[in-house]
């Protein structure tokens, strides 16, 4: 019985080209996995080709809902953002594709696990990590990092020579990648960061801030425990409510990030991510966070949010350190439920109202009005104890001066 491989398939021209390549360097059946995260139209006819090309299956995955449910929300509560902008949209979801290949590898008994991403990106990085967690017998196959192939007109000429019919756009070949979070784009123009990106091109889920219009749009999220579970007073399933802020968003130019990043590989490469309702829901969580939470938990979970964004955009998801992470996270979001209102226009999010059951604000306490809870002289005390290192330090410097 011939051997088989399971292939982390898009039907764009790499996955295109590795079937093939498999069955002459390996002998192995390609099974081709297409995991749905949100990609729209682009599923369409994938089974199709991947047949039509060498494959002897062929499986499409629907996970948005998990994704969203158990890869997004938990980023979001940890407030993650890699280098202080980037949402992780392609981090996460990385992860998700690897576990999906890993079951149907069980299930199919395969021997390997093949993807098609370069020896030059984190998303190498981010699959095998996953399949080593959770499937280490399996073989990992990356053909970037054996095939001689250098470009993609390489990758269009060995699919010529054997009579396949590239699937390449000459007029739009950004590399982009999408799913139900963000659209991320690279490429072209992107290429020179002394270069504005040609906006109007380049949007897919959003309006520029120009185009945007021009009267604010109002929008209001509901959150229990962290998550959010209403939109505008609807109770929304975890994708529904993300496409539904997408739409929202996007027309209102929400959520474009043009940022210049540190890839885990060490290079760095600029990119522009849509992430419209994402920004919404993160820009939502902390104001209801600034609400609910005390002082130092909001400051220790700042430092969450940077140590859990490195280990989702390294590939570190399968991790104890972000499992435990995430435990913390879930903790102290037990109290995170209420009512965020906030004002879209032209790309701005501004706040326009919070409420919860759980808020920390006391308005006697707040009021510049002395309540029953302070006493203006008790400060003085407070402060006195406070400032004593300070104290007793000028009055060293002034003992060394005599």
């Amino acid at each position: 019985m011939r051997k088989k491989v399971v292939l982390a398939y898009s039907g764009g021209l790499d996955t295109t080209v590795i079937i093939p390549w498999i069955k002459e360097n390996y002998d192995y059946d390609v099974i081709a996995v297409c995991v749905d995260l949100g990609q729209g139209k682009e599923t369409e006819g994938l089974e199709q080709r991947a047949l039509s090309t060498g494959a002897v299956k062929y499986y499409l995955q629907d996970v948005k809902e998990e994704f969203i449910r158990d890869y997004v929300f938990p980023t979001l509560k940890a407030g993650a953002k890699y280098e202080r902008k980037y949402l992780l949209g392609t981090s996460i979801a990385r992860p998700l594709i690897a576990k999906k290949l890993v079951e149907v590898a069980k299930k199919e008994g395969a021997v390997a696990i093949c993807h098609g991403a370069t020896g030059k990106g984190n998303d190498q990085i981010r699959f095998e990590l996953t399949i080593k967690a959770l499937a280490p017998h399996l073989e990992i196959i990356a053909p970037w990092r054996l095939w001689d192939i250098k470009s993609r007109e390489d990758a269009v000429k060995f699919l010529e020579d054997r009579g396949i019919t590239p699937s390449v756009k000459k007029d739009d070949s950004y590399s982009r990648d999408r799913n139900l979070w963000h659209l991320s784009h690279e490429g072209l123009e992107l290429e020179d960061p002394g270069q504005e990106p040609v906006y109007d091109k380049l949007l897919k889920l959003s309006n520029t801030p120009q185009t945007a219009p021009d009267k604010p749009e109002y929008v209001e999220i509901e959150f229990e425990k962290g998550n959010p579970v209403k939109v505008n007073g609807r109770v929304l399933s975890p994708a529904c409510l993300v496409a539904e802020l997408n739409e929202i968003a996007g027309r209102n130019g929400v959520g474009i990030v043009d940022i210049l990043e540190n890839r885990f590989v060490g290079m760095k490469s600029r990119g522009v991510y849509e992430t419209p309702g994402g920004t919404i829901l993160y820009e939502a969580l902390e104001q209801l966070e600034h609400m609910c939470l005390d002082r130092q938990t909001f400051a220790f979970k700042e430092i969450v949010s940077v140590k859990f964004a490195e280990l989702a955009y390294s590939g570190e998801w399968e991790t104890p350190l972000r499992e435990a992470l995430s435990a913390f996270v879930d903790k102290i979001h037990e109290i995170t439920t209420g009512k965020v209102k906030l004002k879209l226009y032209k790309g701005n999010i501004i706040p326009a109202g919070a409420t919860s059951l759980y808020s920390l604000y006391n308005e006697s306490l707040a009021s510049f009005t002395t309540g029953d809870l302070y006493s203006h002289k008790d400060a003085e005390g407070f402060i006195n104890l406070f400032g004593l290192p300070l104290k007793v330090r000028a009055l060293m410097k002034e003992s060394q001066h005599r």
